[in-house]
């Protein structure tokens, strides 16, 4: 059975993510199937993409699959996870891809509408960044998604006490384009896509292309990023790490120890 439904009305792909059962995590499985169908439109000329979850559900996308991060001595956001690959693939599709918000977004899939070049929510939408629950060093170019989205003390906001932000203030700070009553959020997204879609396709594909190279000209030096990059390495090696994954899978809370 598909983790994902695939619809096409004219110039328009419609993406459901079709795995409530497991509160459409975003496993490798699941993800795959997103980035074939995002592959998929593109050979087919579909200009705009709608990214949803089935109505009526309460979580839009619990995040990485916790189930599958590595429990320790290895990057648990490497740029060959299968995160990274399909927020590269959204990233640079080339259209717009506009995230329909409906429920709760966790971790990861926050991240993945962060990346998405609109967010179109209802009342019910909540999003939270939970790396720090989950001992995980968050990756630089994660980072630079929400800098790029969000005033930077919100974004150290939602990374540090990886408490849910609801719709209000998602909309205040940024997070989501337009609110909209429940009942109207299909037909008000369908709309935008549909206004988009009369606009000169060419025009968009390079406005977006640019705004894709500019947001990521950040100039750092190779002793910086190595810096960095043994920081994030210290986090994933840690007994804090470990702990908190073991934790997740055992439903309990985890004992941080800061080392």
């Amino acid at each position: 059975m598909s983790l994902i439904q695939i619809e096409t009305e004219k110039k328009i792909g419609i993406i459901t993510l079709n795995n409530s059962k497991k509160l459409n995590a975003l496993s490798a499985e699941l993800v795959s199937e997103i980035v074939e169908a995002l592959d998929r439109l593109q050979k087919e000329k579909i200009r705009i993409v709608i990214l949803r979850a089935p109505e009526n559900t309460k979580v839009w996308s619990a995040g990485h699959d916790v189930k599958e991060l590595p429990l320790k001595m290895r990057d648990p956001l490497s740029y060959y996870d299968s995160l990274e690959i399909l927020l590269r693939s959204v990233e640079e599709y080339p259209g717009p891809v506009i995230a329909m918000i409906h429920g709760s977004v966790w971790g990861g899939a926050c991240d993945l509408i962060m990346t998405c070049d609109m967010v179109i929510a209802d009342k019910t939408a909540k999003f939270a960044m939970t790396p720090a629950k989950l001992g995980v060093p968050y990756n630089s170019t994660g980072i630079l998604h929400f800098i790029n989205r969000l005033p930077i003390n919100i974004a150290k906001e939602m990374f540090f006490t990886a408490e849910l932000m609801d719709a209000d203030r998602a909309l205040s700070v940024g997070i989501i384009n337009h609110l909209v009553e429940e009942s109207e959020l299909f037909s008000f997204t369908l709309k935008l896509a549909a206004t988009i879609s009369t606009r000169s396709h060419l025009s968009i594909e390079v406005i977006k292309e640019q705004f894709r190279v500019l947001s990521k000209a950040y100039a750092i030096t190779p002793s910086a990023f190595e810096r960095v990059q043994g920081l994030r390495r210290k986090v994933y090696d840690s007994h804090d790490y470990e702990e908190a994954i073991t934790a997740f899978l055992e439903k309990r809370p985890a004992n941080f120890k800061g080392e």
